[in-house]
């Protein structure tokens, strides 16, 4: 049998029902020390609270080393070393963080008990999310399952490793002392990390909504955080749009009026459009690109939920290609919903100074003179551009966070910020990509309806008029502005996520 990582003394903290241990129980026993013949079980409610105190602070008395009444990262350092428990300063610098409530760098004993609580709490639910047979034991191919259901391939081999390193009895399976034990004093919650470290879809917006949603762990959805990371991703989105508008206002004017003919080159558009109509132009067709985040975002998540129910998985996780379906469908869903503002959105960029008074003007004018059916012009090759962008996006983000986790993840799922905007960065302008020739006749459809007397034209016969007269390039303009916004994009929205996540309470781990 393998010796446990996991001190005695930290063992004896909780009872294996995850209430404190009666006074004078044996740890893993349930029997009082003093009595010898007056064994019971401990059961919850016969715990008593001063027991549980008092085995509380002599944890804390030999982790505070230099006996000053609050525990430091070198006083976690030596004391955890001498239970047996070798971690990181990486690893010992969380610990203090999630736990520090008045931010002064070290653990009272108060603040110490609360993260062991509260970290108990994660750890059950990470225990229960993970034993798939619901028989109080993890073995090598549930952790196998479980990654491949986040799309983490890994062999059983690799899983029996993972559980040597937390397995004291020698059984091969973990159960639940065993994983408490281990994780108890380690802030690295292997599974859902995975999850929450490498978030994309909430976090970065180039302005195309297509992505196929996020994943959320069990504790982020009982506690809550999923809508105030849906609400931190949407104003996330909303400033990123703003910064880059005067690019995307760009890239829309190339798509529809650029040509052999009318060659516009990026400096050219910019004076362009400030001789036309001043430096405020440069943001025309921004408000509605805004406003259509927050429905756009809650119709796509919803029904994202939904679709998971239907596809009929009693999995916790979507595999990658089930991802893909649903995320595709709630994308078609959302879009549908919503696609007279996309339409909106890109007359209101192509207006002239003094052409509409706003929005409502312009909506009106279009429902009066073209009727209903304009604001669906282009939903075909939107619709039709979702699969290659959301596809290649999901496949390449997957691809890269797997490439990573299987080369450098050693102690933590942790990518850093520079990975995860580069990794962000590469799969969004791969989708883009691939999908653009069908966002620029898009966006020509949408804008046609507005020549007034123009033939109706459709997909198929503007992709052929397009390669005659402009060849394969004509499906690529404006893709140099576009190309150019992705990374302030990224960059931007990572900040502003991150720092709305503080201010609304997520926790940063």
């Amino acid at each position: 049998a393998r010796r446990s990582l996991a001190s005695p003394v930290v063992s004896g903290v909780l009872c294996p029902c995850g209430s404190p241990r009666a006074a004078g129980a044996a740890p893993g026993t349930g029997a009082e020390g003093s009595g010898g013949g007056n064994a019971s079980p401990c059961g919850r409610a016969l715990c008593e609270a001063s027991e549980q105190d008092r085995r509380l602070r002599a944890l804390f008395q030999k982790l505070d080393v230099n006996r000053d009444g609050a525990l430091c990262i070198h006083d976690l350092a030596v004391g955890l070393g001498r239970l047996g428990l070798h971690r990181t300063e990486l690893d010992l610098l969380k610990i203090v963080k999630a736990g520090d409530k008045d931010l002064d760098g070290q653990l009272d004993f108060e603040e110490f008990v609360h993260y062991l609580q509260d970290h108990e709490k994660k750890l059950r639910l990470v225990f229960k999310s993970l034993d798939k047979k619901n028989d109080g034991r993890i073995d090598a191919q549930e952790i196998v399952q479980s990654l491949r259901d986040l799309g983490v391939k890994i062999s059983e081999q690799q899983a029996e490793k993972i559980l040597k390193s937390m397995d004291k009895n020698g059984t091969m399976t973990i159960d639940w002392n065993e994983w408490r034990d281990y994780h108890l004093l380690h802030p690295v919650e292997n599974i859902p990390e995975i999850i929450l470290y490498w978030k994309h879809s909430t976090i970065f917006d180039v302005g195309e909504n297509l992505t196929v949603p996020d994943e959320f762990t069990v504790e982020e959805r009982q506690t809550g955080m999923w809508w105030r990371h849906l609400v931190a991703g949407g104003g996330a989105g909303a400033v990123s749009r703003t910064c880059t508008a005067p690019l995307d206002r760009l890239k829309v004017l190339m798509q529809v009026h650029a040509s052999r003919s009318n060659n516009m080159c990026i400096v050219g558009g910019f004076t362009q459009m400030i001789r036309e109509g001043g430096p405020r132009s440069l943001w025309r067709g921004n408000g509605i690109n805004v406003l259509k985040i927050a429905p756009e975002s809650a119709i796509k998540f919803m029904a994202y939920e939904q679709i998971k129910r239907f596809i009929g998985t009693d999995q916790e996780m979507l595999r990658i290609h089930e991802r893909l379906l649903a995320g595709s469908l709630a994308g078609a869903i959302a879009q549908s919903s919503i696609y007279p503002m996309e339409v909106l959105k890109t007359r209101m960029a192509l207006r002239k100074t003094g052409q509409y008074s706003g929005v409502l003007d312009c909506a009106k004018n279009i429902l009066s003179k073209e009727g209903m059916a304009a604001f669906y012009k282009g939903y075909i090759p939107n619709m039709l551009g979702i699969i290659p962008y959301a596809g290649i996006d999901l496949a390449v983000y997957e691809t890269l966070k797997n490439a990573w986790l299987q080369r450098y993840a050693v102690n933590s799922a942790d990518p850093g910020v520079f990975v995860l905007l580069a990794c962000g960065t590469i799969s969004s302008t791969c989708g883009q990509l691939a999908s653009y020739p069908l966002a620029l006749v898009r966006t020509r459809m949408q804008a046609q309806a507005s020549v007034e007397g123009a033939p109706e034209v459709t997909m198929r016969g503007l992709f052929k008029h397009i390669l005659k007269t402009e060849g394969a390039f004509g499906l690529y303009r404006g893709l140099a502005p576009n190309f150019m916004k992705v990374i302030p994009a990224v960059s931007i929205s990572y900040v502003v996520y991150e720092n709305l996540k503080m201010t609304l309470g997520v926790q940063s781990r």
